[in-house]
């Protein structure tokens, strides 16, 4: 949401620039702090109202019966139809009489029956009357940077004066020191050196020969 005209509406969607100066619960104290700062001569075009967490809300004005129905259609319907009885009486000849009163029973009447028969459609869904809103949790004021501390300084008066960029967020780095060594490894066992292969036994000699001389 902005407070100043549609010429600095962007074309395409964008995020709002500036510092947070100001924050408000309610967009009636956000639009006193513009005005607050326009009095003030500052350059209000620099300023963004913005709304976070934004919800609609529903009220529930009563119940809705055939006999409501038709008397909000016949007003609606009248007021419709003085309008139009007044540029026919704009339109009109002086001699002729004023259609006023015909366009208001008309227009009553027309807009009695349409609100009859779409009450009579809807009738098993929506039996309330209500009013709709767009509501924010809360409203910040943004401010380019060059003024913001002079917006600050000028909402002192009014309060809700915040300052700085949105935080930055919080880097957690790896602990250092004996607590963040590796953890000692496990003692293994000793190792044995490998036993070599013996050479494998002379055949027996046949009986009566003498048997040969050992190896090396």
């Amino acid at each position: 949401m902005s407070f100043s005209g549609s010429a600095r509406t962007p074309r395409n969607p964008t995020q709002p620039q500036g510092e947070t100066v100001a924050a408000y619960d309610s967009y009636l104290a956000a639009q006193k702090a513009v005005a607050h700062l326009a009095e003030k001569d500052f350059p209000v075009q620099l300023v963004t109202i913005v709304g976070t967490d934004l919800r609609m809300v529903e009220r529930v004005t009563g119940r809705l019966s055939y006999p409501r129905a038709a008397l909000g259609g016949f007003l609606t319907g009248a007021w419709l139809g003085l309008f139009v009885g007044l540029l026919l009486t704009l339109f009109s000849s002086a001699g002729s009489g004023s259609p006023i009163a015909s366009a208001i029973l008309i227009g009553g009447a027309f807009g009695m029956l349409f609100s009859v028969v779409t009450y009579s459609i809807t009738r098993r869904r929506r039996d309330f009357t209500s009013t709709s809103q767009i509501v924010a949790s809360s409203y910040a004021l943004l401010c380019r940077g060059e003024q913001a501390n002079k917006a600050r300084n000028l909402l002192r008066e009014l309060g809700g004066v915040q300052s700085g960029w949105p935080p930055r967020p919080v880097t957690t780095t790896a602990p250092t020191g004996p607590s963040a060594a590796s953890p000692p490894a496990l003692p293994s066992a000793p190792l044995t050196p490998p036993v070599e292969d013996a050479p494998p036994a002379p055949p027996a000699p046949p009986s009566g020969q003498p048997a040969p001389p050992p190896g090396p």
